[in-house]
């Protein structure tokens, strides 16, 4: 996964700015920082849960298998079967 110049916005408000970074293939990705950096907005941009808020707004590309989840005709709901994540609290479904 590829991801470059990624902006998310709540409202107008930035809260993840210009973020850049490659995820190898088939490796474990941690984000470690304080309570209101941005790590879950950001993670939630990576298989695009952010498109069932309103008001989110998302700008640059990210690439996942050389294609932008975000290009036009891109369904969601597959993204987030190919993009697994776990997060801090479960939630059990």
């Amino acid at each position: 996964m590829r991801v470059r110049n990624l902006s998310v916005s709540y409202s107008g408000k930035v809260a993840v700015e210009n973020v850049n970074i490659d995820i190898p293939k088939n490796r474990v990705l941690a984000l470690i920082g304080p309570s209101g950096c941005g790590k879950s907005t950001f993670l939630r941009s990576l298989n695009r849960m952010n498109d069932t808020l309103e008001g989110v707004g998302t700008k640059g590309e990210v690439v996942l298998d050389g294609r932008d989840i975000y290009a036009p005709g891109i369904d969601p709901v597959l993204v987030r079967r190919q993009v697994g994540m776990v997060f801090q609290r479960s939630n059990p479904f």
